[in-house]
């Protein structure tokens, strides 16, 4: 059996990008002292207040300070939004831009609010099957 994503997935269209690897890469790399704390705990202030202000909680220690919990921050980037992307606050806010017609991406970080430590988390479309619907 050949590997397929619709065969994992199903076939709703494109699928969730889940960078997990790249972050044990680095974490790796940070651990193994090849690289500095400051260059992987570098959050930009935009995005740092974003995760204190607007982050959604996780359960996941942060794994540089291993002090306080990671917060996961969404932007959504598409027609009629900002060229910066919109950070999202709701999950409901998230589905009414998914009802929109055009292309939607969203990106979200993982952040830890004390020590700035931020890795891209996954990329995924907002409402695939329809943007496949609507090339047809």
């Amino acid at each position: 059996m050949g590997f397929r994503p619709e065969a994992v997935r199903g076939s709703e269209g494109p699928g969730e990008i889940d960078y997990r690897l790249a972050r044990q890469s680095v974490l790796s790399e940070y651990r193994k002292g090849r690289i500095a704390r400051h260059e992987i705990c570098d959050a930009h202030p935009e995005l740092a207040r974003a995760a204190r202000e607007l982050g959604e909680p996780t359960k996941l220690t942060c794994p540089v300070c291993e002090e306080t919990n990671v917060v996961l921050v969404s932007y959504v980037f598409g027609p009629r939004l900002p060229a910066f992307g919109r950070c999202i606050s709701t999950k409901k806010e998230l589905q009414a831009i998914a009802k929109r017609s055009g292309n939607f991406s969203c990106y979200v970080v993982e952040v830890c609010p004390e020590c700035s430590w931020n890795h891209l988390a996954r990329t995924f479309l907002l409402n695939p099957a329809r943007s496949r619907a609507a090339a047809n």
